[in-house]
């Protein structure tokens, strides 16, 4: 860290949608907040692919800075040359095309999952962030959680023992026909809808986080994959899909999701229905609901009728509240500081090749289930 004070790094939003409302939001509130005073940030801009009176009215709606520039066209807002890097919040059926946008334009990317639509892509933006020296990362903000870490410290120490099978599932309870139509991006073909891609990538960033991120390298491999998928029949995306992942060595993660059943909680056992469950042979680790927000965990020791207790810890239950009000976002926003003031181009925590395997995965399972989105599955540039 310099002498001068804090390092700063400099946002530009693309999309004002929804996403981009949070995420910039958490951006505004004060690093000192949550212990981070060795970095800040500041937002410089933002875009609308529709109006410049758009990119106003979210700069104005988030409590933007009055120096903050709103633009009318991407292309404007990567040419910007008070921008560090880009935030993209676009559907993902556009996440190449605009990270790529900024990547070209020699701007460092944080890119909202899922990453891309395919492995394809991911990879030829990780190549031109690797050849232009540029910082990129998936926007996986869920890993960055102080929850995620003390999960994935706790399996480390081999306090679980050793990990058998991790179950995974994000689902909505919906009334799919109901809320979302044809046309809604959650099930419209023509932005890369379904299920998997939206919902169904935090499923597998659990599976990943346990039984591939953590393990060394040396013991580290792609997961076979066997998949089943239900198809939305009016549109023809994935309403709801499960995969069962077999890792070196034979742990098991079982990762699913679905646009109409949902794990919920109960008011007396919070973790007994929980949507993550990380099982060792000495414990387990319950992450309740919602598990892309993760806030607390409960230890559960092993135990069975003919030997009693296998760990040697009662049950417990840990809770780390989001500081200042906020909703998350801002953790991966620090990692994205700290990296690019420390010269790195990829995050340890989510790295490149993490977030390229997640996508074969997802490959694999829309292969099998005959999912293809034709043309978004391109890899040309316009």
């Amino acid at each position: 860290m310099s002498n001068t004070g804090p390092f700063t790094l400099k946002w530009g939003i693309l999309a004002t949608g929804g996403i981009a409302k949070t995420f910039t939001k958490d951006l505004l509130i004060p690093t000192t907040t949550r212990n981070a005073s060795d970095i800040q940030h500041e937002l410089v801009a933002a875009a609308s692919s529709s109006s410049l009176s758009r990119a106003q009215t979210f700069l104005n709606e988030v409590g933007a800075p009055e120096t903050a520039v709103p633009y009318a066209s991407y292309a404007d807002l990567v040419a910007d040359p008070n921008v560090d890097i880009i935030y993209v919040a676009t559907p993902h059926s556009h996440h190449y095309q605009h990270a790529r946008l900024a990547l070209e334009a020699g701007k460092h990317v944080l890119c909202e999952k899922a990453f891309t639509v395919n492995a394809a892509q991911a990879q030829i933006l990780i190549d031109i962030a690797r050849e232009k020296k540029l910082f990129l990362m998936e926007a996986m903000w869920t890993r960055f959680f102080p929850v995620a870490k003390e999960v994935r410290d706790i399996v480390k120490s081999g306090q679980l023992g050793e990990v058998i099978r991790v179950w995974a599932d994000l689902s909505f309870w919906k009334d799919v026909e109901g809320e979302f139509g044809t046309a809604h991006r959650m099930v419209n073909l023509e932005l890369a809808g379904g299920a998997l891609l939206d919902l169904g990538v935090y499923s597998l960033t659990w599976v990943f986080q346990i039984l591939y991120h953590i393990v060394p390298a040396e013991e580290r491999g792609p997961p076979a994959v066997a998949s089943a998928m239900t198809k939305y029949e009016a549109t023809g995306c994935d309403e709801t899909t499960s995969m069962i992942l077999t890792f070196p060595g034979g742990a098991q993660g079982i990762a699913t999701t679905s646009l109409r059943v949902a794990h919920h909680p109960t008011p007396t056992s919070p973790s007994a229905h929980a949507p993550i469950r990380i099982q060792g042979t000495l414990a387990d680790i319950h992450i309740p609901y919602p598990p892309y927000r993760p806030q607390s965990y409960v230890l559960l020791p092993a135990s069975n009728d003919a030997r009693g207790t296998l760990a040697s810890f009662p049950e417990q239950t840990v809770t780390r509240e989001v500081p200042a009000g906020g909703h998350g976002m801002f953790y991966e926003a620090d990692e994205c500081a700290r990296c690019i003031r420390d010269g790195k181009l990829e995050s340890e925590v989510m790295p490149w090749e993490e977030s390229l395997e997640v996508m074969r995965v997802m490959d694999l399972a829309r292969r099998q289930g005959g999912l293809d989105y034709g043309d978004l599955e391109g890899t040309g540039y316009l």
